[in-house]
């Protein structure tokens, strides 16, 4: 066949097959180097893994470390709650046990100032009595209100 028997058809078959030849070669080097770009991140992957598995190990055994720690730390809280709360119990059992006879020596020392000085003033014996009474009944009550209002703050 010569060049001359060539028609535009004949060319244009000639031309695809190369064009799909072509394509094949550049498929198979793409599928060649996409297979060797698997293959190193299959390695890597495996390359991590064996160096990750026991950092993973140790990471895990120095949390449960941790947590034991904690745990202890935990206790010892409790211990010094439990500490704090003996104390606030004992210091309001003794605060309480002393409060009452503070009250009513505060009653009686405002008692005899009230009725003493209404007795030098006035010379009447009942009136001083009563302003005595009066005088100690008004301080026990500001001193009550007074521990109150301490113990709600």
């Amino acid at each position: 066949m010569t060049i001359a028997a060539f028609t535009a058809t004949d060319f244009v078959w000639m031309a695809l097959a190369a064009f799909l030849c072509l394509v094949g070669v550049g498929l198979f080097y793409a599928l060649f180097r996409l297979g060797e770009a698997l293959g190193q991140v299959t390695k890597t992957i495996e390359h991590t893994e064996t160096e990750m598995l026991p950092v993973i190990s140790k990471s895990g055994e120095t949390l449960d470390k941790v947590n034991r720690e904690l745990d202890k730390v935990d206790v010892a809280t409790d211990s010094a709650l439990s500490a704090v709360k003996a104390a606030d119990t004992a210091v309001r059992t003794v605060s309480s046990a002393v409060t009452y006879p503070v009250q009513k020596l505060a009653g009686l020392v405002a008692g005899i100032r009230y009725g003493f000085s209404s007795f030098v003033s006035g010379r009447d014996f009942d009136a001083a009595m009563q302003a005595a009474k009066d005088a100690a009944a008004r301080r026990e009550q500001d001193l009550a209100e007074d521990v109150a209002a301490a113990n709600r703050s």
